[in-house]
C-alpha cells in the first residue's frame, strides 16, 4: 500500500487490562476510500481496537497515525477526521431527528450559518427528510440506526468507524442499512472500518477484511481471494457430535466425496467463516 495515500496507519498496537491482553500487537494501514471489515467472534478484540482508534481508550503501546499525524500527540486535530457509530442507538428519543442533529452540529463546532443546510443535505442523502420533525421515539430500529450513522457524518469525516451497525436488526432492515453504508463509501469516498461478526455482512460489503482472533490479526486480504485460498466448495459432514468440513476446488469433486460419505452431509460454497475455521479450528460466531 502506498504510504502517501494512507489515511490511517497503525503499528504494534496493544491493549492490556491487568493480566489480560485484549489486543496483542496490531499493524495495518488503510487508504482513502477503502471499505474494510474487522471480522471476528465476540471477545476477539474488535471493539477494543475501535475504542483505541477513536480515542476512547489509550493503547498500552503502539502508534496510530492519521494522515501522518500522531493520534496521541495531535488528538484534537485528528479527531476531526473521524466519525464514530457505536453499537447503541444513543439518540435523545424525546427530540426530533432535526433536533438531535442540530445538537451534535453544535458539539462538532459546525458554524451556525452552515448547520441547517448541512442537516437538510444529509437528511435528503439518507432518505430521512420526511422524518425531520418527528420524535426519535416514534422511529423503527432501522430508522434510528440510519440517524445514528447520519449524525456521525455531520462534520464530514474522512474515516467512519461502524461498530456492529446492524446488530439486533431483522434481515430486511439490515439490508437497508447495508445500502446506506455503501452509498456513503461510494458517493462520499469515505473510508469505512466496519466491525462485525456477521459473515454475510462482511462478504457483501467489504473489499478487504482483517480477521482478528484472540486480539491478533490472523489474516488480511480480499474476501474472494481468501476464500479461493482454501477452495471453492465445502462438504459438510454431520457427525454424531460435530460438523466437519472438507474443501474442494470443484463441485464435481465435492459431490463425488458426498456420494462416498457414510454421514449425513451437504455441499455448499466456501464462506469467510470457513477461512476462519480453517485457520483457528473454531467458528466465528462462537
Amino acid at each position: 500500500m502506498n504510504d502517501n495515500n494512507d489515511i490511517l496507519k497503525v503499528a504494534g498496537l496493544k491493549k492490556h487490562y491487568k493480566d489480560k491482553a485484549a489486543v496483542t500487537g496490531l499493524s495495518f494501514a488503510f487508504s482513502s476510500g477503502e471499505f474494510v471489515g474487522l471480522l471476528g467472534p465476540n471477545g476477539a478484540g474488535k471493539t477494543t481496537t475501535i475504542k483505541m482508534l477513536t480515542g476512547l481508550i489509550r493503547p498500552s503501546s503502539g502508534t496510530i497515525h492519521y494522515y501522518g499525524s500522531d493520534f496521541q500527540q495531535e488528538s484534537q486535530k485528528t479527531k476531526a477526521l473521524i466519525g464514530v457509530v457505536p453499537q447503541q442507538n444513543n439518540l435523545d428519543r424525546d427530540l426530533t431527528a432535526y433536533e438531535n442533529l442540530y445538537l451534535h452540529a453544535i458539539l462538532y463546532g459546525i458554524p451556525k450559518a452552515a448547520r441547517n443546510a448541512r442537516i437538510d443535505e444529509l437528511l435528503d442523502f439518507s432518505g430521512l427528510a420526511d422524518y425531520r420533525n418527528r420524535q426519535v421515539k416514534t422511529f423503527s430500529g432501522g430508522t434510528m440506526r440510519r440517524l445514528v450513522i447520519l449524525r456521525a457524518l455531520l462534520h464530514e469525516p474522512k474515516i467512519l468507524f461502524l461498530d456492529e451497525p446492524t446488530v439486533g436488526l431483522d434481515p430486511q432492515i439490515r439490508r437497508v442499512i447495508w445500502d446506506f453504508i455503501v452509498k456513503i463509501n461510494r458517493m462520499k469516498n469515505t473510508t469505512i472500518l466496519l466491525t462485525t461478526h456477521y459473515i454475510e455482512e462482511a462478504e457483501r460489503l467489504c473489499k478487504r477484511v482483517l480477521i482478528i482472533n484472540d486480539g491478533a490479526i490472523i489474516v488480511d486480504g480480499d474476501p474472494e481471494a481468501l476464500k479461493d485460498g482454501i477452495g471453492h466448495f465445502v462438504l459438510e459432514l454431520h457427525k454424531d457430535e460435530s460438523i466437519e468440513e472438507e474443501f474442494f476446488d470443484t463441485r464435481p469433486d465435492a459431490l463425488a466425496a458426498l456420494e462416498k460419505s457414510t454421514y449425513p452431509c451437504k455441499v455448499r460454497g466456501v464462506t469467510l467463516e470457513d477461512v476462519f475455521l480453517k485457520l483457528t479450528g473454531r467458528r466465528i460466531n462462537v
